[in-house]
């Protein structure tokens, strides 16, 4: 998978991305809880609070040493729970690179709105795929995946430098030789990629396009029961695409083509001296 370390798109409404920022605290204090095992199983906490259709479905019910809340309510809580370090960073990621300029687009209140409803929407979109499947769903994958489109949407030219983490490790070995034999730069670019990720540029509507595009092709493959849930992504894309019109900011345009353009500010007038005492009056 593609992943993006960050983007130039300025923001204009909002000091700091405060719910953005209260997302990524909350997902990682949630994961350090559960990890800890201070509370119990890691895998029987999240079986509690996962989405699992045939529980929503009252075609089956959780084992009574299992603790969670209504079958309802895990199309928000299973939002905050992630499976390993590797699952709860790459979201993280994509959720701090993007997050922070949907929010300044969106609003603080009308963000974490949107945030939340395209998990539930995202979840419901799952269950209905797999209605049968009794595989638990967790991770914030789903509402990212609304926030990438809305990204998609709000900043499509939007430069999104990023990194592909299989290429990445093929290629340190080139950067450690580099790093060996003064005479070549370690900095210097190979085919346009700058290491040691030998990241690249892509604007926003190619970078997040393709990795929508890699979302429906691993939902066409992988379907519901694969370990990632490729159809809460796909669930997720589509709210996000439907949803962010109507959470964005009146003032603030789709497709926003950059920065605001600053009026030059107007030339100021030419002084007028008063002709001195000494100087005499022009002739008639």
């Amino acid at each position: 998978m593609v992943m993006p370390l960050y983007d130039d798109a300025p923001l204009r409404h909002l000091k700091r991305p405060l719910v953005n920022h209260a997302l990524i605290a909350v997902n990682v204090l949630v994961f350090l809880i559960v990890q800890s095992e201070l509370l119990g199983d890691p895998l029987t906490i999240m079986r509690g609070f996962a989405i699992i259709p045939r529980i929503l479905f009252g075609e089956a019910n959780l084992a009574d040493w299992v603790v969670g809340p209504p079958p309802a309510a895990t199309l928000v809580t299973a939002l905050f729970f992630h499976s390993s370090l590797l699952h709860l960073l790459s979201n993280m990621l994509f959720l701090y690179v993007f997050g922070d300029n949907v929010e300044d687009a969106m609003g603080s209140l009308h963000y974490l709105l949107f945030y939340l409803s395209c998990g539930v929407v995202a979840g419901v979109f799952y269950i209905y795929a797999t209605p049968h499947s009794i595989t638990p769903l967790v991770g914030a994958s789903s509402a990212i995946s609304g926030v990438c489109a809305a990204f998609l949407l709000l900043y499509p030219r939007a430069t999104v430098t990023g990194f592909f983490p299989p290429l990445t490790m093929i290629m340190l070995p080139y950067w450690f030789i580099t790093l060996a034999d003064r005479s070549r730069p370690p900095t210097r670019k190979l085919m346009g990629l700058k290491p040691p990720l030998f990241s690249f540029h892509a604007s926003g509507f190619l970078f997040i396009g393709a990795w929508i595009v890699l979302q429906l092709v691993n939902a066409s493959w992988g379907g519901g029961e694969s370990h990632v849930a490729w159809m809460a992504h796909v669930g997720g894309i589509v709210a996000g695409l439907v949803l962010t019109p109507i959470f964005k900011r009146r003032r603030h345009p789709l497709f926003d083509r950059g920065p605001l353009a600053v009026p030059p500010a107007p030339a100021p007038a030419p002084e007028h001296t008063p002709p001195s005492q000494d100087q005499a009056p022009p002739a008639p």
